[in-house]
């Protein structure tokens, strides 16, 4: 009887990370559909790269410093055949790790949305292994690992732990404020800002696949969060039925805040579902509806605010989705999840407030330092040039749409050339 719970819980937690791992597919198209035709192929190959050195970074270092376990052992002890083993029957801690995994690489799968058409390719690369080796692991070894006495702080001084079911904070605010930071230290694209003060409007290149994107998203997320309870006993309807409602309450308020405006909209659904993550295990589902549209409306205001006010040129506008409405979500989880106003108990406003606080100053830091530190040595925006030609010339030397090519790189007319070396930067 015990192996079969073993191995369904195995199941459980393996489709969780299959869900997580196709919502990588959401975060290429949703940024492939936002950025112009000439930095689509970039997009596509940064989303995969990045997917693929996150994983080898948590693999080797990542996971030991967020749970202090590491996989250097016999393969039996490994999947937990081996008498008197570290690790579970079955190879529970392994799909576990999978799980993990993809969540840890969601970080650089945000970062990419707010750094592109831009951004160097090796540089950033080599931003991820930091990021996903050591930052985003120290955080989630604060909440989830009972790590560095983090929680346990919190409850002396709460009385409960900061709460985080899904990843409102550890994830996607965390996520979004190294976000914010390297879109700083990299300045907006060229051509957005005039000396004038006149935004160049940057429209997505492709509404069908933003939308897709944004479609596949929503899909892996009810895996993002449901099975965030890691085993069958603990799994809750509530989970499924809270994110629905936060997702639909993102869409009707981003509706309504963005007048009818596709990326708005397709964008808000997700805003609602970032902001859920922490409370989908302990809020009413109509307050995870509230939490949603509150999000949706966050999202349309902070994106407008970021692009033609405060001239922050993040192209995806991953601080203002990710960021702000992960930070907002770490806290209405001590609102909406309090038993007084519906929800489950459990938490804490004061303990929501502080540890979300923490994880957005703790991400913004260290996003400054790991890409100021790039910026000073490797250097991490392209050259005038290659940035006026496109992503996909300079970097991959071909476009997603080769048979509309006219000239290859080394042909490009000098004139285009002196011309994007004289472009100037705003921003």
């Amino acid at each position: 009887m015990e192996s079969m719970k073993t191995g369904v819980d195995v199941l459980f937690v393996l489709l969780g990370a299959v869900m997580v791992l196709a919502m990588h597919a959401g975060f290429a198209f949703l940024e492939v559909g936002t950025v112009r035709k000439k930095n689509q192929v970039n997009a596509l190959v940064k989303i995969l790269s990045d997917f693929a050195v996150s994983t080898a970074a948590y693999f080797f270092v990542g996971y030991a410093v967020a749970y202090g376990t590491t996989f250097f052992a016999p393969a039996a002890v490994l999947a937990g055949k081996a008498e008197g083993g570290a690790f579970a029957a079955g190879g529970y801690d392994l799909v576990k790790f999978f799980f993990l995994a993809t969540f840890a690489a969601a970080i650089p799968a945000i970062i990419s949305g707010g750094i592109a058409e831009r951004a160097k390719f090796g540089p950033q690369l080599i931003a991820t292994s930091i990021l996903v080796g050591l930052v985003y692991p120290m955080f989630e070894g604060m909440v989830w690992g009972s790590r560095f006495g983090f929680q346990e702080m919190m409850t002396s001084v709460f009385g409960v732990a900061f709460h985080d079911f899904a990843g409102s904070v550890v994830v996607h605010a965390v996520g979004g404020w190294i976000a914010l930071s390297a879109v700083l230290l990299l300045g907006a694209r060229r051509g957005r800002y005039r000396k004038d003060g006149h935004v160049v409007a940057i429209p997505p290149s492709n509404i069908p696949f933003l939308a897709l994107g944004s479609w596949i998203l929503c899909a892996g997320w009810f895996g993002f969060n449901v099975m965030s309870a890691q085993s069958m006993e603990n799994i809750s309807g509530l989970v499924a039925m809270n994110s629905l409602m936060a997702m639909v309450g993102g869409i009707l308020a981003s509706l309504v805040a963005g007048r009818n405006d596709p990326g708005f909209v397709h964008n808000g659904a997700l805003a609602g579902l970032v902001a859920v993550c922490a409370g989908s295990d302990v809020m009413h589902p109509i307050g995870a509806f509230v939490t949603g549209g509150m999000a949706g409306g966050l999202f349309v205001l902070a994106f407008n605010l970021c692009q033609n006010k405060w001239r922050i040129d993040d192209v995806l506008g991953v601080w203002a989705l990710h960021g702000l409405c992960g930070f907002m979500g770490g806290i209405l989880c001590g609102v909406f999840g309090l038993e007084s106003l519906g929800g489950l108990g459990g938490v804490s406003l004061g303990a929501q407030v502080t540890g979300t606080a923490i994880g957005a100053l703790f991400a913004l830091c260290s996003g400054l330092a790991v890409y100021g530190a790039l910026r000073a040595t490797l250097g991490i925006r392209l050259s005038p040039e290659d940035e006026f030609m496109g992503a996909d010339l300079a970097i991959h030397q071909i476009t997603a749409y080769p048979e509309e090519m006219t000239s290859i790189h080394d042909e490009a007319p000098l004139a285009i050339r002196a011309a994007a070396a004289q472009a100037p930067v705003h921003g």
